[in-house]
């Protein structure tokens, strides 16, 4: 059996129709704890998603925006770094094809990236928003110090590599040489 979501809004396919419905969802104090953990984060403060959701036929489509304060480690020094997140998303919720366990992988084109499958009578829109968050946060969050403190341990900047390994920076070092 598995975990539930930290984050679980459902909502009944059987209760939505073609016009959409508006909802706006938030996550409590100990979802945000969770999610955090899960996600790697120091902190979650804010956790709210605005959507208008429909359905045609099987296929549900949540359409809006989440909002969310986090506070991520810097990957250079370890120090708190917050951090404001506001994405849009749309994503399309299709029943589980048959015949396939959730553990087989299902190939999507580039068009169906936000394709998201469902199991039964009812999506689940937070979890939907909290991969939604997860997939938006910064995948390399730098404190202000972050230069200074890679500098001190020795790391070279993207620009002082590129000019040491340059064909030209070859060249000149084989001008030295030369003189």
């Amino acid at each position: 059996m598995s975990t539930p979501p930290e984050f679980s809004r459902t909502v009944r396919v059987d209760t939505l129709g073609g016009q959409p419905r508006e909802l706006s969802i938030g996550a409590t104090e100990e979802e945000r704890a969770a999610l955090a953990r899960r996600f790697g984060l120091i902190g979650i403060d804010r956790l709210s998603a605005e959507a208008s959701v429909k359905r045609s036929g099987e296929e549900v489509r949540a359409d809006g925006s989440l909002s969310a304060a986090v506070v991520q480690s810097c990957v250079a020094t370890g120090e708190p770094v917050p951090a404001e997140v506001n994405e849009d998303f749309s994503i399309v919720f299709r029943p589980h094809p048959e015949g396939m366990s959730e553990e087989e992988e299902i190939e999507l084109s580039e068009g169906e990236l936000d394709v998201v499958f469902y199991d039964g009578s009812a999506v689940d829109l937070g979890e939907a928003v909290a991969e939604t968050l997860s997939l938006s946060l910064n995948p390399y969050p730098r404190a202000p110090v972050a230069e200074e403190a890679l500098r001190e341990a020795g790391v070279k900047t993207e620009e002082e590599h590129k000019a040491e390994t340059s064909p030209f920076a070859a060249l000149a070092a084989l001008k030295d040489k030369l003189k």
